[in-house]
């Protein structure tokens, strides 16, 4: 059985990251981002520190047997999503969890009925992590005048999402900070975002929030929903990963009246329960649209609960259900 593109690229970034690794005596994650510098580049940018002729022509010779230009994007993101959830696994960092794949490529989907018809756009992910999800979506957007911009706290997810953004050549600007201070970016038409789920730990940065929590911590998902609200353009779409735990609880009706307040929820999908190992774990796509002059609230919102990505037929009957609704609310045809 010959090995696909995908699996040789992620052979190709495994074994240099692991040679890297070794020699260098970083961790995995790091390394990855480090070849994945190397072969943006198309040069050894560690060739001092590695100090080692023979490793060094080892590394160039692996390089240049591998035809980075016959790999398409979504081949590096899979193939590079592999390597970094390899070292996930390694490092066993609580906080670090990628978005799957099928969800990636629905949330892709969804995207694009949101955003036809508009010829330039910005998105933003407030929550960037390796770029993964960002990168999903973008590789699926037929507008080729699309700008991305990703915040992330933790700088070596700022430096994967970096590698990954320059090797598919995406033109993502990124910020390394709390996404919950304030941003250096203006208004985007489009954020979507994995939601970081839990408490938010800096109650002074939380203070400024309507959605702050009136004794304790407050949670850092309700946050993002206004930080991102914030840096949305009027009739701006909103795309978010949450847990269907959000619809619960004593904080429930501050969001609930803010999203009033300031926006439209246009749908709910929730995702299949095969899909989280615990029934708290689960998740929902929850699409809403900025309050603007030409927003009107939906005659029906999309409401569903989606069949397990693996079966066929009735992912196709849920894709024409989601069609229709675009065809109808939006007139989005297929």
């Amino acid at each position: 059985m010959t090995m696909s593109t995908m699996e040789s690229w992620f052979t190709l970034v495994d074994t240099t990251a692991t040679l890297i690794q070794e020699k260098l005596e970083v961790s995995y994650l790091e390394a990855v981002y480090l070849t994945g510098v190397n072969l943006f580049e198309g040069e050894i940018i560690q060739e001092e520190l590695l100090h080692n002729e023979l490793l060094v022509k080892r590394l160039r010779k692996e390089y240049e047997n591998f035809k980075l230009d016959r790999v398409s994007n979504e081949e590096i993101r899979k193939g590079y999503q592999l390597a970094i959830l390899k070292g996930m696994k390694e490092a066993t960092q609580a906080h670090h969890q990628m978005t799957p794949d099928a969800v990636s490529l629905f949330v892709s989907y969804l995207v694009n009925k949101l955003t036809a018809g508009n010829e330039n756009m910005s998105i933003l992910d407030p929550a960037i992590g390796t770029a993964n999800l960002l990168t999903a979506v973008l590789n699926h957007l037929p507008q080729n005048n699309v700008t991305g911009f990703g915040i992330e706290v933790d700088d070596l997810l700022v430096k994967l999402s970096l590698a990954n953004a320059n090797l598919q050549e995406h033109q993502i600007e990124l910020f390394n900070q709390d996404a919950l201070q304030d941003l250096f970016i203006d208004p985007v038409d489009l954020v979507v975002c994995d939601l970081p789920v839990g408490y938010y730990p800096n109650a002074m940065s939380a203070d400024k929030f309507q959605l702050k929590a009136e004794t304790g911590h407050s949670l850092a998902h309700h946050l993002f929903i206004e930080q991102s609200f914030k840096y949305t353009k009027p009739g701006g779409k909103l795309v978010f990963l949450v847990p269907n735990l959000m619809f619960e609880g004593d904080q429930t009706k501050a969001l609930h009246d803010f999203i009033k307040d300031n926006g439209v929820i246009l749908g709910l999908l929730q995702l299949p329960s095969s899909m989280f190992k615990k029934k708290e774990h689960a998740k929902s796509i929850f699409i809403l649209q900025k309050k603007g002059p030409e927003v009107s609230i939906p005659k029906q919102a999309l409401l569903a609960e989606l069949p397990s990505f693996s079966n066929k037929k009735a992912m196709e009957g849920m894709i024409q259900r989601i069609d229709n609704w675009f065809a109808n609310e939006f007139n989005v045809k297929e």
